[in-house]
């Protein structure tokens, strides 16, 4: 039987390990990754008006939690392998799921300001009430749990790659998650693409139903019941679906 108190002990040395040496060292990171967000939103303006850029920001937002969500389980497990930091943690011993929380909440750390930030913005211009702010912070920690633990199943079954072969997948995952689907504009405008309606794809991936959950919430989205159901009901598919890979399947030892 687990030991809660050890585990969450663990958690939060993990949590503690991999986030405030960081900001210390690069405080300035929190204003790149704030500013790699945003410049979708600058071009969305910029091209579409104002009118586009409520529906721009909570891309924004989304992409402030989703985009390193992925990328640093996968980047941070591949590194701790390369200067044996992982070896060390199997040692103590850690549970896998201690770890990868751990990792996803240091991530969670780094993007939380950016988050925040844009969120007041989005307050000042009156697009948030409490239950839209409700839902969203709902969504988002379904996406950002249901990303970390899609990343932390792929590095462990991708052990024996290299860790700079994992690092361009996930940022290739980073990308194709928040900047390719429908994240920084609506599933509406997928309805007719060459004659097909592919609108589907907003219910396969967490940043998608999070940001349509969020549109849906602040009146951006014309309002369906069945639709907003049916993204809640796939975030926490994706998220029990990969939790479960990750303590019943996740090679955590080396062979």
């Amino acid at each position: 039987m687990m030991d809660m108190k050890k585990f969450i002990r663990d958690t939060w040395t993990i949590t503690w390990l991999k986030s405030v040496p960081d900001l210390k060292r690069q405080p300035g990171i929190l204003l790149i990754l704030m500013g790699f967000a945003a410049i979708p939103l600058f071009f969305i303006t910029l091209f579409g008006g104002e009118d586009m850029m409520d529906v721009g920001l909570i891309g924004v937002i989304v992409s402030s939690i989703g985009f390193i969500g992925i990328s640093a389980s996968i980047q941070d497990l591949t590194w701790d392998r390369y200067v044996k930091l992982k070896e060390m943690v199997v040692a103590m011993p850690v549970h896998p799921v201690a770890y990868a929380l751990g990792l996803t909440l240091a991530a969670l750390v780094f993007t939380l300001p950016g988050a925040v930030a844009f969120t007041i913005f989005g307050l000042y211009r009156g697009l948030f009430d409490i239950t839209s702010i409700i839902m969203m912070v709902g969504s988002l920690l379904l996406c950002w749990g249901g990303l970390s633990v899609m990343g932390f199943t792929v590095a462990t079954y991708l052990h024996k790659s290299s860790p700079n072969s994992l690092g361009v997948l996930a940022n290739l995952l980073s990308l194709g998650f928040v900047f390719l689907p429908p994240v920084y504009y609506s599933e509406t405008m997928l309805e007719n693409v060459g004659g097909m309606d592919i609108s589907w794809v907003v219910y396969l991936l967490p940043t998608t139903n999070s940001a349509a959950i969020i549109r849906y919430s602040t009146g951006l989205t014309e309002w369906d019941a069945s639709a907003f159901m049916l993204h809640w009901v796939a975030l926490v598919v994706i998220l029990v679906l990969f939790s479960v890979l990750v303590i019943t399947k996740a090679r955590w030892r080396e062979p």
